[in-house]
This record gives structure tokens, C-alpha cells and sequence, in this order.
């Protein structure tokens, strides 16, 4: 592959890091250049590394935009790969008349930049903004920052995310800190004292000032602590007033600029940081590297690198208080801080090595180029309708587990999905996103889609509408008319109990659809029963089985948020508003207390559709003499199905309550509201279902102990285990249509 790598030659910190990382390693086996538009350290570095750097020094952009073509004519690159303003600029010249691909880092946020600068920031920063919307793809340093662009109308399928990474190798030999200390900066320090750094530019948007005030509040408590900041900038004056403001001078040692870094982390005890924005800071990386314990400010890929009270800690941006808590809790115990960077460095070097970074970035290329050259009139999208983007963790959840099949499936293919929150689902799913009834734009998609998706859930019914069950079927026959391959995917049939409905439905789906896959028995009965023969149709199981939990110390600080224990024992509740709650709240309170009483498990609510479902979890609260918990905030599916899997049981109103648990191995206990929660429990071959009209607490109590007695445990083990084989029978059949699996025998099953 060759790679020509594109910066603007006054690069410092964190991004002058990147690339000189990146582009020695992509050169081990890729043919790079290095175009950069300034002479200096930075060029001269590359050259005495083995990469062919070329310099253009023009500061006219036009004759520098002609000598960069020139260039580009030379070595013929399969892309352009663009770091920083001036670059971008220059990217966005030559992508007009040169059919290359042009690929940006995204390495900071670019309206942050020049913070504190306002001609830099009217000028530099605005002509970085305006190009960046110029170019083809985008990949920023951490998934924030990806957020970040999707939320400013970015095209989610035009961006790829890159960690930064290094050689992580622990520096060797006998160190003296004390002497190093003294012989740079001058400073003497004492037996005893824990050494705190943070080396950064002094600027807003590094904002030292809070990590000052921190420093200053943790003294009280710890008062062998001291600070080091390694860094200049325009804010130099500001925060040493600030330390003799605060009382703190004695303790603050400025550095300023130091180079190299290593031996300053070398000496430090704590690295430190608290910007604003940041994407992956090199700054925690070098730390890590050097055997520091690690705080950091909640910015960027931090809560993707550290995993707070296990291997470091991270504060809310501005927060000196918890700042200055965790530094103090830091200074009185060495042995915390020993097991920090022990655990840190072992995640860091696992899962932000060069070599990873470099590997990943390869791969990155790869899906861009075929992304960029797939001929303009193929029909290469994915179109994926439901009743998405309405708060329903359960409809979210199947999303999730489409697109995440069809990305393993396809990963070259772009997904565009069909919401009532077409922005939220752009942002969460990171696919494009259409308004659900905007008939216009979801005709011009059929137009280029290779594979029409009618995804998940009971969409074929005519309880709650009529309405949506006439224009489902719609979308199945203008997908089939406009030359798409159709398919209800992992989805409930029914009911649909008008006669009218019934015929126009089974009409629909005989003549425009090409496969199905249903998630029960009962719904292959009802297509049985309205005379549906003509597609192939399958039996599997719902999607959102495919799902994992979100990891343990991620679903455990979600507990703790909401006043639980993650350590405790508890009985979970999925419940929902329904015809005949009403008579069922007393009977579920006293289930819930005899739970409390007979087996020490307190009571946990979790909402499936947020906030609808917190109303009927209150009512049965109100009944109960035993403590409880509910979760109050809407959380990543994820970690909603991470709580499930901590309950002994679950009892369910909610399907999706009843199929998160079951699927990692609960047992549940349903309270039958429509023949879906029958459907489910009757294909999982359960015996603990109650109709929800006729719900008592004596049979709900009896049904609890089994539950918990372990004597279901195997059964549900091994129901678990079926359903996440039958789904795969959901991506095989997309799979087929697409082309991208063999023929199978048979029609249906």
C-alpha cells in the first residue's frame, strides 16, 4: 500500500507523537511519504528514521496546493492521509482534482484549538472547519471525539476511530529522581514526599489551573504531596499567582518545556491530567509507560483507557475537589498505587501497543479504499426499518444486535436506519439514519440498497395500530418493487386480529418477501394460519440474544450510581403499564416482600422503556416494607442487560426483561400481558409463566422459589446456550441474500 502522510511540520506533544509513531511503523511494511510544510526537528527526526519526507515551504496555499499535486502525480499514493489545520487545508485542494481518497486524524477538538487565541481561532480555526467538511473520511483518537463529529453532521459511515499507541518498554537501570530533580529544575525534594506531574502546554484547554486547585485542597490532607508542571504557554503567569493565591508556591515546581519526557515521569508518583478536550493524550501513555499511578479528567478515550478504583481514577472535567480527593487517597497509600500501575501498564501495552495501532490503522485503509472505489450505481446499502428510536431498550437492543450482525456480515456495506430519532440513532449506532415516516428519503434508499431489513419485534401486529401495521407492509412491497432483497429478521408475528389485515398482510408478505426468520413457534403458527407460503422462513431466536453484558466494573459503577450495591442479592423486576396491572401491584409487592423475607433478596427494578416503565415500578414501591432499588437513569443497553445478569431471578412484564435475563442464564418469571411473552416462554420450554390478569402472590411466590431453589439452573443454562445458536440462523439468512453464503437445501422449517 502506499501511504502519503500529510502535517504541517510545526507539530508538538501528543500529535507529533502520532505520527512519528505511525509512520515509522506503517513503513515496516507499507511505502510511506512524508509531506510536510515546514522544515524542522520534526522533518529531520522522520529522515534520520528511514522515511522519504519531502518539505514544501510555500505560504501561499495555492502554490502550495500545485507543488503538493506535483508530488501526488509522483508517488502515486492508494491515499492521502491528512494530520492537523494546515494539512486538511491542503488535502481539501487537491482532493478536487485528484480522484485519491483523503483521510484525516482528527487529533483534537478543532473548535478548541486555538482556545484563548481569538485571531487564531477567527482565522487558522475557521479554515480547518470549513475544510475538514472537504474531505472523505475521518478518524479521530477515541470514540468521544467521534461522538463529538456525528453530533456536528458528520457522516457516521465516513468515520474510523484510532487509539494512539507506543512501545511500551520500562525503562532500564539505576534512576536517582532526586538528583535528576535537582540538576534540571533545581528542586529538592525529601524522603517521604510523593511526587504529583503533569506535563502539558500551559494553555485553556489544558486548564493546569484546576489540577493547581486540586493540588491545593489534597495539601490539607496530605501534606508530603508535591506538584510538578512540565510545560510553557501563555497561562505561565496566571497560575503562579494562582499558587501563591492558594499558599501552594513552596510545593509547585514550573519545569517548563521538557524534552525529553521520559525521565520526568520517571520521577513522578502520580501523573496527572485535567484538560477539557482531549482525544488519546500521549501524556497518560508516556506516564503509564514510566510506572506512574494515573488521574485524569473525563476527556476523550480516558474511560476507554482507565477503569476507575481498578487501575486509575478519572474526574469530572473542572471537579478540583474530586481531583484533590484522589490525589490525596493516592499520596497515603504506595501500595494503591503500586497495584494502578501494575494494572494500567498491563492494559496499556495489551490493548495500545504501536503494533496494534499500526495493525489497526492498515485495516482502517483497507475498509476506506474499498468504501471509496465500490462502483457508484452498485446497490451496496442496508436498509433497516423498526420501532427504533423511541426509548424502548428492547427495540434499541435489537438494533444493536442487527447492526452489529451485518457489520461482521458486510463490514464494507453502509447500514441506514429507519428512526423516529434519526440524529440519536446516527450518534448511538454510528450508521446513517432516516425519519422514520420521511416517505421520500426512505424511497430514494431503496433505490441503492442491496438488502431491505423489516427488523425484529412484533412489527406485523394490530394491537397498538393499524396504522403502522398498513405502512410496515408498505415498506415490504416499495423495497421489493424498487429491487431490494427483503427480510423480517428475528421477528413476532402478531396478533393481527382484524380479517382485513389479516389478508392484506399475508398478501404483502407472500409476494414481497424472501426470507424470514421468526423468534417463537407461535409465530410461524400464525403465518401458517394467514396462508403465508411463498418465502423461506426459518425459525431462530430474537436478536438481542447475541448481546454481551457491559464489563463488570462498568455495570457495577452503574449500580453504584443508583444506590446499589453491586455486591449484593437481589430480585429483579421488569414491569410495564398494561390492562390489569392494576389488580397485579398488590400481589407483585407481596411477591417482592416474601423475596426480601424468605431468600435476602431485595427488590430491583429496571426500567426496559425509559422513563415509562419507572411509573408502575414506584406504585409496587409504595407497597413494599422491604428496601428496594430502581434505576433512574436510561442506561447503554449493555449494562441494562449487565444488572439483569447480577438478579438470582427477574420477574417480567417486559419481554425484552424476560429474554436479556434468560439469555445470560436467569431464571425469569413471566406475567403474560400477549401471546409474545407466551411465545417466548413457551419456545424456551418454560413452566414459570403466569397470565397477568390472573396474577397471585401465592403462585408468583412459588414460582420465585424454584427460581432461586438452583433446581432450574442446568435447564436455563442449557436453554441459554440454544437460543444464542438459533439466532446465527437470522445473520445466515442475510447472509444468503446478500450473496456472501452458499445455497442452502430446504425452504422452511
Amino acid at each position: 500500500m502506499r501511504v502519503m502522510h500529510v502535517m504541517g511540520g510545526g507539530d508538538v506533544g501528543g500529535a507529533k507523537t502520532h505520527i512519528m509513531n505511525m509512520v515509522t511503523g506503517l513503513a515496516e511494511r507499507n511505502e510511506v511519504m512524508l509531506l510536510s510544510f515546514r522544515a524542522g526537528p520534526f522533518a529531520d527526526e522522520a529522515r534520520e528514521r528511514g522515511i522519504d519526507v519531502r518539505v514544501i515551504e510555500r505560504h501561499n496555499p495555492f502554490r502550495a496546493a500545485r507543488a503538493m499535486r506535483e508530488l501526488v502525480d509522483e508517488f502515486q499514493p492508494d491515499i492521502i492521509h491528512c494530520h492537523g489545520g494546515r494539512a486538511n487545508l491542503m488535502g481539501a485542494m487537491v482532493r478536487r482534482s485528484r480522484r485519491i481518497p483523503v483521510l484525516t486524524t482528527v487529533h483534537s477538538d478543532y473548535k478548541l484549538d486555538y482556545l484563548g487565541n481569538p485571531f487564531k481561532q477567527h482565522t487558522f480555526g475557521a479554515a480547518n472547519a470549513v475544510a475538514l467538511r472537504f474531505l472523505d473520511f475521518y478518524q479521530p483518537v477515541a470514540d468521544r471525539m467521534a461522538r463529538t463529529l456525528i453530533t456536528r453532521g458528520f457522516d457516521p459511515e465516513r468515520i474510523v476511530k484510532i487509539y494512539n499507541g507506543m512501545d511500551f518498554k520500562r525503562p532500564e537501570g539505576e534512576f536517582d529522581r532526586a538528583a535528576y530533580l535537582k540538576q534540571t529544575f533545581g528542586a529538592e525534594i525529601e524522603d517521604g514526599d510523593v511526587l504529583c506531574g503533569i506535563a502539558a502546554r500551559l494553555t485553556a484547554v489544558k486548564d493546569i489551573a484546576t489540577t493547581v486547585r486540586g493540588f491545593a485542597a489534597a495539601l490539607a490532607e496530605a501534606p508530603r504531596l508535591r506538584l510538578f508542571i512540565a510545560g510553557d504557554g501563555e497561562d505561565l503567569d496566571m497560575l503562579k499567582k494562582l499558587c501563591a493565591q492558594l499558599g501552594v508556591t513552596e510545593r509547585v515546581t514550573f519545569c517548563g518545556w521538557v524534552s525529553p519526557v521520559e525521565p520526568f515521569f520517571r520521577a513522578m508518583d502520580i501523573n496527572l491530567l485535567s484538560s477539557v478536550s482531549e482525544t488519546f493524550p500521549y501524556s497518560i501513555l508516556e506516564g503509564v509507560c514510566a510506572g506512574c499511578a494515573t488521574i485524569c479528567s473525563d476527556v476523550g478515550g480516558m474511560p476507554e483507557l482507565i477503569d476507575t478504583g481498578e487501575n486509575g481514577y478519572i474526574f469530572p472535567v473542572g471537579d478540583a475537589a474530586q481531583l484533590g480527593k484522589y490525589m490525596a487517597r493516592l499520596a497515603s497509600d504506595g501500595g494503591l498505587r503500586r497495584r494502578f500501575s501494575e494494572a494500567l501498564y498491563e492494559k496499556a501495552s495489551r490493548e495500545f501497543s504501536r503494533e496494534n495501532m499500526c495493525r489497526r490503522q492498515e485495516a482502517n485503509y483497507r475498509h476506506l479504499l474499498a468504501r471509496f472505489h465500490r462502483p457508484r450505481d452498485e446497490r451496496e446499502s442496508i436498509v433497516i426499518c423498526g420501532a427504533y428510536g423511541r426509548g424502548n431498550a428492547g427495540d434499541d437492543a435489537i438494533l444493536e444486535a442487527i447492526v452489529q450482525e451485518m457489520r461482521a456480515l458486510a463490514p464494507d456495506r453502509t447500514i441506514c436506519v429507519m428512526s423516529r430519532r434519526p440524529k440519536e440513532t446516527r450518534l448511538v449506532y454510528r450508521t446513517g439514519a432516516i425519519y422514520t415516516f420521511n416517505v421520500f428519503s426512505v424511497l430514494r434508499r431503496f433505490r441503492r440498497a442491496a438488502l431491505y431489513i423489516n427488523g425484529g419485534g412484533s412489527l406485523m401486529q394490530d394491537v397498538t395500530s393499524t396504522r403502522s401495521l398498513w405502512y410496515y407492509c408498505y415498506t415490504l412491497r416499495a423495497a421489493k418493487r424498487h429491487g431490494c432483497k427483503v427480510m423480517m429478521y428475528g421477528c413476532g408475528i402478531g396478533p393481527i386480529n382484524r380479517a382485513g389485515n389479516r389478508r392484506m398482510a399475508a398478501r404483502v408478505i407472500d409476494g414481497s418477501v424472501d426470507r424470514i426468520t421468526l423468534r417463537d413457534d407461535n409465530s410461524r403458527s400464525e403465518l401458517t394460519r394467514m396462508g403465508v407460503t411463498r418465502p423461506d422462513i426459518r425459525v431462530s431466536a430474537d436478536p438481542t440474544i447475541i448481546l454481551d453484558p457491559a464489563p463488570r466494573e462498568i455495570v457495577s459503577l452503574a449500580m453504584e450510581q443508583s444506590g446499589i450495591d453491586p455486591d449484593g442479592a437481589y430480585i429483579g423486576f421488569g414491569l410495564r403499564n398494561w390492562k390489569g396491572l392494576e389488580a397485579a401491584l398488590p400481589e407483585i409487592a407481596a411477591a417482592a416482600n416474601y423475596a426480601y423475607e424468605k431468600h435476602g433478596l431485595t427488590p430491583v427494578f429496571v426500567p426496559i422503556e425509559f422513563p415509562n416503565d419507572l411509573m408502575p415500578a414506584e406504585r409496587v414501591g409504595a407497597l413494599l416494607s422491604c428496601p428496594w432499588h430502581a434505576v433512574r437513569t436510561r442506561l447503554p443497553i449493555e449494562t441494562t442487560i449487565g444488572i439483569l445478569a447480577r438478579m438470582k431471578t427477574v420477574v417480567g412484564i417486559r419481554l425484552h426483561a424476560l429474554m436479556f435475563s434468560a439469555g445470560r442464564g436467569v431464571p425469569v418469571v413471566g406475567m403474560s400481558y400477549d401471546i409474545k411473552v407466551d411465545g417466548f416462554l413457551k419456545y424456551i420450554g418454560s413452566r414459570t409463566c403466569l397470565q397477568l390478569r390472573s396474577v397471585k402472590a401465592d403462585a408468583l411466590c412459588r414460582l420465585i422459589d424454584e427460581c432461586v431453589s438452583g433446581a432450574l439452573d442446568g435447564e436455563v443454562s442449557r436453554m441459554a446456550d440454544m437460543l444464542r445458536e438459533r439466532e446465527h440462523e437470522n445473520s445466515r439468512g442475510a447472509a444468503l441474500l446478500l450473496g456472501v453464503a452458499p445455497e442452502e437445501e430446504g425452504t422452511c422449517s
